[in-house]
């Protein structure tokens, strides 16, 4: 979701569409942040916290996990579209 939102980001501030956000140096910010985010997510396994979890909170393990599919495909089509249009989406 953090990728997709600042993808978006730069659209709009910059004009820089996802490809050129990558290649001026985009890379490496993509690098870090997945290695955090996913050492991150190994938190709650440390803490006996299972994928099958449940809560009566808003927040919960299937929330979670639909948040992540669709902000995946957001990214994926953001990509596509911009691949196939030619430039940035906005």
């Amino acid at each position: 979701m953090i990728g997709f939102v600042s993808a978006i980001a730069v659209e709009l501030n910059k004009g820089q569409d996802l490809f050129t956000q990558i290649n001026n140096g985009g890379y490496m910010w993509f690098v870090w942040t997945s290695i955090l985010f996913t050492v991150a997510s190994l938190i709650p396994f440390s803490k006996g916290v299972g994928p099958g979890a449940t809560s009566d909170r808003f927040w919960n393990p299937d929330a979670e996990v639909w948040n992540g599919r669709t902000a995946m495909v957001g990214l994926v089509a953001l990509a596509v579209t911009e691949f196939l249009k030619g430039g940035a989406l906005v």
